[in-house]
């Protein structure tokens, strides 16, 4: 039977575009929405700008608009980012709608029908110069437990205490820098404390992570307090009912606007009912996607007000941790900051989404955008593993067999170990940890390309003695391939997409992979991913292609390491970045209008590549295939006039026809690191 889910992803801030750190949340949700759809489960994944308080209607005045043109602007431009990054929602609503006007008014005097909500004075900080009140969030100073300077008025990001703005040392005002006065203003409070132990318990249920749990603790242990749901006029918001200058807190509406989109949804569709989800007694399944910086309102603020309002609480919140690039945070004078738009004017969105699942692990562990890794892991575990499967033997089905795959299994046990995997793998998606998944495909993927370097089709071809083993070898290398990219599916949908197109078959889904395509006619291959380019990434970080200036010292090294007659120095960093790789020589051809060029076409033993080499003096194409060679694995492709040439050939000896290279009887493997 079916599993009934509705997700969402923490709802963005309409105040500012999307980024990557905002990106790594909605792949994740996007990556198990997908998933549990190939398993046949029904799903609805929905989400919303977060649009209301101080901040939007601050920038709405500093841009001329109104608050309700600003998040109209801000809603298009976040869709078209997400949308770009193949994130497909069910709905896209805003929390500035009657839905959640309604919703948050329903709530509200459910909470205050049980005494769970009730007014006390407060004194707050005031801009004397906004003349207004300051959120939380525009108060900075010193963390009143650990000193730290420039931390917001509600928690520390040092040491992680929460606190009230109130609380800290020296405040200032983040619109003005002007220090903040001590005002006086009565404020609604919804009673928290009252669900110590019902929060206690539901914490320590399967809802949170286990680090979550912990963490929850600490707020609990040291005892909650009552959550101030207000906020003074002039604030963007709903007026509370029964009041006239009070405005529910955006951290109050903002989790109510999961149920707004959500009704807004059912609105438009009959084929699902709101109430279905969200009464107290519903057994379907509700899950939160969000950020570790926003655990307490999700796993102790919203869990009590849904139970207070009798509405059913999450089956889960799934917490991630930060985005990092290249070990620290995003930073704008570095370059990192990155936006989606700029980086979709670079690179290709689904390189983003594979190295994303690459590194989630299911828990709110920070996620590293390393980007020398980031290159090699795209274009080695994607393009020359993965995608390598189809381009080395789709061409021969085509060719040979009029595009028709065999009709029975080669290698009946790796058959089976490829889809014995897919209940680990499921697994591992169902709790997030795409990066055990992904470890997992790769392996099968190996295996894979161990299969067709061992059975050598390129050579079979040539024997026609050999051409039903040809057709059997190619045959599974093809329904191998197939089976991994229904692996990937949730995380690259684009190449699951062009790869449906290529086996001509309709769009796959985790039932597949027990039923492999035998007769079937698939059609000729074409490029499904290209390889990523370091120079595009180093574009991407550095959009004005601005080089850092040196300084005199600097120079001064330069020129210093500069040898006489023999051209620029290199150490031994330099060169313990060059991959030194054996390869053998699997095909080699002449190249019609250059002297001394050759066409090798090389296998590194998971995948092939082609390299032109200027050897033509020193050998006929014919003797070059079968030997070994050593090339420069990891060298940037170059575009020539005769084709792309994706490495470099080392071979040594003084030159004509005295250049040396490895003969298989050398001991040396295809793949073999050179050391």
């Amino acid at each position: 039977m079916s599993r009934k889910i509705l997700v969402t992803s923490a709802l963005p801030n309409a105040n500012g575009p999307i980024h990557l750190g905002h990106m790594l949340e909605h792949i994740q949700t996007d990556i198990w929405v997908r998933f549990q759809r190939m398993r046949g489960n029904d799903v609805y994944y929905v989400c919303a700008d977060d649009t209301h308080g101080t901040a939007t209607m601050i920038r709405a005045e500093e841009e001329g608009l109104s608050p309700e043109a600003l998040i109209d602007q801000m809603r298009v431009d976040h869709l078209t980012d997400f949308s770009g990054f193949g994130i497909v929602y069910d709905n896209y609503h805003t929390t500035h709608s009657e839905e959640n006007r309604h919703f948050s008014e329903l709530i509200y005097e459910r909470l205050k029908a049980r005494e769970l909500i009730f007014t006390e004075e407060v004194e707050q900080l005031y801009d004397p110069e906004k003349e207004l009140f300051l959120a939380d969030r525009f108060v900075v100073g010193e963390c009143p437990r650990c000193d730290e300077p420039d931390q917001y008025g509600d928690n520390c990001e040092k040491c992680s205490a929460t606190y009230n703005a109130t609380e800290l040392k020296n405040p200032r005002s983040a619109y003005t820098g002007a220090v903040p006065e001590l005002r006086s203003s009565e404020h609604y409070f919804f009673d928290l404390p009252q669900y110590t132990e019902f929060l206690r318990e539901w914490t320590r249920s399967d809802a949170v992570q286990a680090e979550v749990t912990n963490k929850l603790s600490e707020w609990l242990d040291d005892g909650l307090r009552a959550w101030d749901i207000s906020r003074d006029a002039p604030y963007f918001g709903f007026v509370i009912p029964g009041s006239q200058d009070k405005y529910f807190y955006v951290w109050m509406d903002a989790p109510i606007g999961y149920m707004a989109s959500f009704q807004n949804y059912c609105d438009r569709t009959d084929n699902v009912s709101f109430d279905e989800f969200w009464t107290s007694t519903s057994d379907h399944e509700v899950h939160h996607f969000i950020g570790k910086d926003i655990i307490n309102f999700h796993a102790l603020f919203w869990p009590a007000v849904l139970r207070g309002a009798d509405f059913r609480t999450p089956t889960r919140i799934h917490t991630h941790g930060f985005v990092t690039i290249n070990g620290t945070k995003m930073s704008k004078s570095r370059g990192t900051f990155i936006m989606a738009s700029d980086y979709l004017n670079h690179l290709n969105p689904e390189y983003l989404r594979y190295y994303y699942a690459a590194k989630l692990n299911g828990s709110s562990d920070d996620i590293d955008i390393n980007l020398a890794d980031f290159v090699q892991r795209v274009n080695s575990d994607l393009v020359g593993k993965v995608i390598n499967i189809a381009s080395r033997c789709a061409g021969f089905i085509v060719k040979q067999f009029d595009g028709k795959l065999a009709n029975e299994t080669h290698d009946e046990s790796l058959w089976q170990e490829i889809i014995a995997s897919s209940d680990t793998i499921a697994d591992l998606y169902e709790i997030d940890d795409t990066s055990k998944a992904v470890r997992e495909i790769t392996r099968l993927a190996d295996l894979a390309n161990q299969y067709i370097a061992t059975h050598e089709p390129w050579n079979l071809v040539k024997d026609q003695s050999s051409r039903n083993h040809l057709h059997l070898v190619c045959s599974q290398a093809i329904n191998m391939y197939r089976a991994l990219v229904i692996y990937l599916k949730p995380i690259l949908p684009e190449v699951a997409e062009k790869s449906e197109a290529f086996l001509n078959v309709s769009p796959l889904t985790w039932a597949d992979l027990h039923s492999p395509l035998f007769g079937h006619k698939i059609t000729k291959f074409k490029a499904i991913m290209q390889r990523m380019e370091g120079k595009v990434v180093n574009k991407l970080v550095s959009p004005h292609g601005d080089q850092a200036s040196t300084t005199p010292e600097q120079d001064a090294k330069q020129t210093d390491q500069t040898g006489s007659g023999q051209g620029e120095f290199i150490n031994i960093d330099d060169f313990s970045k060059v991959a030194l790789k054996v390869a053998k020589i699997v095909d080699a051809e002449l190249v019609e209008g250059a002297d001394k060029l050759l066409r090798l076409t090389v296998d590194l033993g998971d995948h092939q590549r082609n390299i032109f080499s200027g050897i033509r003096a020193a050998y006929e194409p014919q003797a070059l295939i079968g030997k070994l060679t050593v090339v420069v694995a990891n060298l940037a492709p170059r575009k020539m006039r005769f084709g792309v040439s994706e490495g470099m050939v080392l071979a040594a000896g003084p030159g004509g026809e005295d250049i040396f290279l490895l003969s298989p009887d050398d001991g040396a493997t295809p793949g073999m690191d050179v050391t």
